[in-house]
């Protein structure tokens, strides 16, 4: 499975999210100084695959054949993006400036080529699922985290990072403005529906970094509709994850359980006429 994973164009991007996950976890503990040795370990043993990964994907960019990147380049390959802002956001939390920059800027050098490719619907970005189309989120992800991560490195909400989150803010409204485009994908519930949450809370965090910085009321009422937005929609998809949590167990599975815990057949209490002599 997770080599078929790898070799799938749209299923490799989501070997990102794990090592994603436990970077901002590592950002966030209470318990971990970005100072102690044990944020520098788990740091190094979260990004090495982030990177190999990199050389895998954006390697074939280079030595694959002619539009290859047209071809591939779909709205998750955006995940890819994000891991190196997580990495830089997260070394720039250990004073480590040079490693920081280096990341933002493998992440950032990608990005760009990615947004372009993107943006002109070549081929790579046509052939996604309807039921995949929340991936479209990720389009507010990518300069939101770019944002903080700037942040992180130069130490205030300068410009460039104000620039970025008013990207990801304009990539906002041009996403909740066409609810045609997600209609098909809103009819049943998927995990998918979860690129929504992501997105929306890294949205909500620059705002409030972005508030800080300028200390307007337009810029804090801002940041209070988007925190409770995206506190709102990690809500409701708890909710129905919950309510829903039959779709996750495999069919194999389901199966089996229902045989064993069905009653047995009458055929099998009653005796042959050989057996009753």
């Amino acid at each position: 499975m997770v080599q078929d994973e790898f070799l799938h164009h749209v299923g490799v991007n989501y070997l990102f999210a794990p090592w994603i996950s436990w970077l901002l976890l590592l950002q966030s503990s209470p318990f971990i100084s970005p100072k102690s040795m044990y944020y520098l370990v788990l740091w190094w043993i979260f990004v090495v695959p982030i990177l190999v990964l990199d050389v895998k994907i954006y390697g074939q960019w280079f030595t694959k054949g002619k539009r290859f990147v047209s071809v591939v380049a779909n709205p998750t390959s955006q995940i890819s993006v994000i891991g190196n802002l997580v990495a830089a956001k997260a070394a720039a939390q250990m004073g480590w400036g040079e490693t920081a920059v280096c990341m933002f800027s493998l992440g950032m050098a990608h990005y760009l080529v990615l947004f372009v490719t993107l943006y002109q619907r070549l081929a790579g970005s046509s052939n996604l699922p309807a039921m995949l189309r929340p991936v479209f989120f990720l389009f507010i992800a990518a300069p939101s985290m770019a944002s903080l991560a700037w942040d992180a490195i130069v130490g205030t909400f300068d410009n460039v990072a104000k620039m970025l989150f008013f990207l990801s803010l304009f990539l906002f409204l041009s996403l909740v403005s066409r609810p045609a485009l997600f209609r098909k994908s809103m009819k049943k519930f998927s995990v998918t529906w979860w690129a929504y949450s992501f997105p929306l809370t890294v949205l909500a965090l620059a705002s409030a970094e972005y508030a800080q910085e300028v200390k307007s009321g337009n810029a804090q009422a801002m940041m209070l509709v988007l925190s409770a937005l995206s506190v709102l929609v990690s809500l409701a998809l708890m909710v129905f994850t919950a309510i829903n949590t039959n779709m996750f167990v495999p069919d194999s599975l389901r199966v089996s359980s229902s045989e064993s815990s069905s009653p047995p057949s009458d055929s099998s209490n009653t005796l042959s006429p050989a057996s009753s002599l």
